[in-house]
């Protein structure tokens, strides 16, 4: 299987978006007569004007006119963009090349190995086996994929054991290529699948274990064995993660017998556990059920967080009310600093440094400015003010994507305003940077990196960075790892 090189890659990604539309990057580059400042101003207007999707904005009129083809060709994008929210015309280039061929970052080893264990996982021999691998993800695929029939082998059923019982009370830092929490957590629910009895006492100690993903393992664990009891418990969890899974779980088990503990939840500070107490709430016979509802839409509201979307609307539904009923925030509107340089190209990459006690390391992102420009200086403006410092990587399917680097490390709850979807040809493939979304045109500002070629995304979500360097640490992020710092690398600085 041949695969090419990664500059390959970012050669093949400059493509022309649109044929006959736009010019590719590197023509749009080579034209080295530079802009005058009203030139630039005027890219910007089109650019903010497609942010707004305001095709009658008279910036757009004269980019058209423009002597210069850097100018017409964003303008006819941006026509493009707005007068399409999937911007379909894009599917007029000659078909992608099918993957392999587009992979540009080689595929680590365990992948395939971890690939392998769906074939085999109603053979617990096999998944014993996978319990030794040298990489983690492998091992916690095979707890994760255990059958009931686990029970019969000894050698396994000692194993998840001693992983759990060997949890410390801090779990908090990993070592590089190790674990922290995550195999105790992860053998929790696997035992209370194939063995209640030994997972109850052994819920009741991870259920108070300082370390909240270790309580959100302990939910979802006692959900497994319908401990009503537990999880009503962990419902008033001072964390609200803790809180959203309890109370999910909660509710398909008593359904309406706990709408007291759902309205309580109804206050609390995170969307994730306010859309969770929502959604249970959904159809209650009380009446003070949609009062509390609705009331808490109000304030939902009044916090003007757009990404809160999917929480404004399960409050709207649990209160009797239509989703249109909605009223998100005034998306963002003006130009953020360096636009024009990125919309024309400008080779701007930015290092993402994982925290020492998430088993440290960093890589390397390349900004996509030439394909999407606004997302993108965005992006840039979030990391120069320190936004992703200290916010966690929350979801993490080791065959799949990495996401996070948004507050509560939850999905439901982003950026205060909308990142608007720029749509283009550059395809999910391994190691393309795509922008979370509620939908479309909802993008939350939360990262998530292609672990391999996705491109049934290509309709749905931007691409707005690729890794340039340390796939390899992509790669080996565990779920919780903490984000240090997002900082743009020096121009120069060994690129």
């Amino acid at each position: 299987m041949s695969h090419l090189s990664h500059c390959a890659l970012r050669a093949h990604l400059a493509v022309p978006l649109i044929v006959g539309l736009l010019a590719p990057h590197r023509r749009l580059g080579a034209q080295r007569t530079s802009l005058a400042r009203a030139d630039s101003d005027l890219i910007a207007r089109v650019l903010v004007a497609e942010d707004r999707r305001d095709a009658r904005d008279e910036a757009i009129a004269t980019a058209l006119r423009h002597r210069d083809e850097r100018v017409r060709a964003i303008a006819r994008r941006a026509l493009g963009r707005i007068g399409d929210s999937l911007f379909a015309s894009r599917d007029s280039i000659p078909p992608v090349v099918s993957p392999p061929a587009l992979v540009g970052w080689p595929e680590p080893a365990w992948r395939l190995r971890y690939r392998d264990l769906a074939a085999g996982r109603n053979d617990c021999a096999v998944l014993r086996g996978a319990l030794d691998d040298s990489v983690w993800h492998v091992r916690l695929r095979a707890v994760d994929l255990a059958p009931v029939t686990c029970r019969l082998d000894p050698a396994f059923m000692s194993t998840i054991k001693q992983w759990i019982d060997s949890l410390p009370a801090d779990a908090s830092h990993r070592r590089p290529g190790g674990v922290s929490w995550q195999a105790a957590a992860h053998a929790l629910v696997a035992l209370a699948r194939i063995q209640h009895d030994s997972a109850r006492p052994r819920i009741a100690l991870l259920a108070i274990h300082p370390q909240w993903a270790v309580r959100v393992y302990a939910a979802r664990a006692a959900a497994v064995v319908g401990d009503t009891a537990r999880l009503r418990a962990l419902a008033a969890d001072p964390d609200d993660n803790v809180k959203e899974a309890a109370i999910a779980a909660l509710s398909k088990i008593t359904h309406h017998a706990d709408d007291d503990i759902y309205i309580a939840a109804l206050a609390s500070d995170g969307a994730q556990a306010v859309r969770a107490a929502a959604i249970a709430l959904d159809s209650s016979p009380r009446p003070d059920a949609r009062l509390a509802a609705n009331a808490m839409f109000a304030k939902w509201v009044a916090r003007q967080i757009a990404s809160a979307r999917d929480t404004r609307r399960a409050l709207l539904a649990a209160a009797g009310r239509p989703a249109s009923d909605d009223r998100p925030p005034p998306n963002g509107s003006g130009a953020p600093p360096r636009l024009v340089a990125l919309a024309l190209g400008a080779d701007v990459r930015l290092r993402v440094t994982l925290a020492a006690e998430s088993g440290g390391g960093s890589f390397v992102v390349r900004l996509r400015g030439d394909v999407a420009p606004m997302m993108a200086a965005r992006v840039l403006a979030l990391a120069a003010s320190g936004y992703y410092d200290g916010h966690v990587w929350q979801r993490v399917e080791p065959d799949f994507v990495v996401q996070g680097g948004g507050p509560g490390a939850n999905e439901y709850v982003g950026y205060d305003h909308y990142l608007r979807d720029e749509l283009g040809t550059v395809p999910h493939v391994r190691g393309t940077v795509g922008m979370s979304t509620r939908g479309h045109d909802t993008g939350d500002a939360q990262w998530f990196f292609n672990l391999r070629d996705n491109q049934r995304l290509d309709r749905d979500y931007t691409v707005f960075a690729d890794v340039v360097s340390g796939m390899e640490v992509v790669d080996g992020i565990m779920e919780g790892d903490v984000i240090q710092s997002i900082a743009e690398e020096p121009a120069g600085s060994g690129r």
